[in-house]
């Protein structure tokens, strides 16, 4: 699996280590970035709600008001509006989705304009929200200063995707979770080993406690590899012609990732926020009591939540009726099923097997957090799995596919060379 990658230290592949090298500087810069802080604006001590995801990409900095306290959070938010726009919901969006890569250089434009718009917006409430006692000059200067943080960390990840290895907004996300993950063992080897329980019995739960934290790791790149492949042939091809190579459809377990997660998260805390905004006491305990998902119908409304928006969010980005008539306009079909309203019921059919198991995959790694608090005596920093992990797995993988690519491209290039 790593055979090919002694050939990165090969001087043929002295720009592709280049490229590692700038990705890791513009990192380090991005994590350094997080520990310089706004310095007439406080820390947030108090529970984050929904917005724990976004201090968690942004490397713990939205919780104590750095310059890069947003991230390319606005990004993510802006990329999933201009997504969902494309789907024959504004004409203008469809039409820039069919024109190609002219459609999709504008379509990254307007996104980049709305992260900029989100930021200050999310920026601004943020000031409002978690900074008493600011004066609204005050207000104005740190939304701004989070803004162009914003506007500094999107140019950042350009520069990687342009220069560097993998996808820029991507890595700069995996590198503030990666920042945060630290905490989770120190607040574990605080919890076991410094807490409550005895030597004896510390130091084996927190051997333990690293134990199931791997094998959860593992488990999540398993399903996140994982994918059905359904077989496809072609009328103007024969098998022979093609090496005896066989042609697939795949289709990925967990095709939607992290996104239905943090929908479900969003909708769950929302209301909690709001009713704190208000300060309504009984409202607050109502919500604690039933809505919150660490309590137990909170727990069944997000287990519900989770399943529904890995069904949508699939569905939306695989259309079986758009990958039929894809299918049938280069020639291809899938042995035994018929073009047309066959094939789209046949693939609808298999997304939605593989969307179950795919979904409860999901539930039970969002669980796993709020399971460990409720059941140890573990602070809340500590976790295991959650959506940070998820998202992490999802980015190595995708960029460890790049390099490998890159590295048996270039590897078959120069074995062409000798030939001849």
């Amino acid at each position: 699996m790593f055979r090919g990658f002694t050939g990165l230290f090969s001087k043929s592949n002295k720009d592709l280590r280049r490229r590692i090298y700038f990705t890791m500087a513009c990192l380090g810069l991005f994590c350094l970035g997080t520990t310089v802080t706004i310095p007439w604006a406080s820390r947030i001590y108090q529970d984050l709600g929904f917005l724990e995801i976004f201090n968690l990409m942004s490397g713990g900095g939205l919780q104590n008001f750095s310059i890069f306290a947003l991230g390319v959070s606005p990004y993510i938010t802006a990329s999933i509006i201009t997504q969902f726009l494309q789907m024959d919901i504004i004409p203008y969006f469809k039409e820039l989705k069919d024109q190609g890569y002219v459609g999709r250089q504008k379509i990254n434009k307007i996104t980049r304009y709305l992260a900029i718009i989100f930021a200050f917006v999310q920026a601004y409430a943020l000031c409002i929200f978690y900074m008493n006692g600011m004066s609204p000059m005050e207000i104005i200067k740190t939304a701004l200063v989070m803004t162009a943080g914003t506007a500094f960390c999107l140019w950042l990840g350009d520069e990687i995707t342009k220069k560097g290895l993998g996808n820029g907004s991507s890595m700069i996300i995996m590198a503030g979770i990666i920042l945060s993950m630290p905490n989770i063992f120190i607040g574990a080897y605080n919890g076991f080993i410094n807490g409550s329980y005895s030597l004896g019995l510390g130091i084996p739960l927190f051997i333990i406690f690293i134990l199931i934290y791997l094998l959860v790791l593992v488990g999540i790149i398993y399903i996140q590899l994982a994918e059905r492949r359904i077989p496809i042939q072609y009328a103007n091809r024969t098998t022979s012609a093609y090496g005896a190579e066989q042609s697939y459809l795949p289709i990925k377990i967990n095709a939607a990732g992290v996104i239905p997660v943090i929908f479900a998260q969003i909708l769950l805390t929302v209301p909690s926020t709001i009713v704190a905004l208000l300060k309504n006491e009984n409202a607050m305990n109502f919500i604690n009591k039933y809505i919150v998902y660490s309590s137990n119908t909170g727990m069944i409304l997000y287990i519900i939540l989770i399943i529904f928006f890995g069904y949508f969010y699939t569905f939306l980005i695989m259309n079986p009726e758009e990958m039929s008539k894809n299918l049938n306009e280069r020639g291809g079909y899938i042995p035994g099923v018929r073009p047309g309203t066959d094939t789209s019921n046949y693939i609808s059919k298999s997304i939605s097997k593989l969307t179950i198991v795919g979904s409860i995959f999901l539930t039970v790694i969002a669980l796993l957090p709020v399971l460990v608090s409720r059941f140890t005596n573990l602070p809340n920093t500590v976790t295991i799995g959650g959506t940070g992990l998820l998202i992490v797995v999802g980015v190595a993988i995708e960029t460890y596919k790049q390099l490998e690519s890159s590295l048996l491209a270039r590897s078959y290039k120069e074995k062409r060379r000798r030939i001849r």
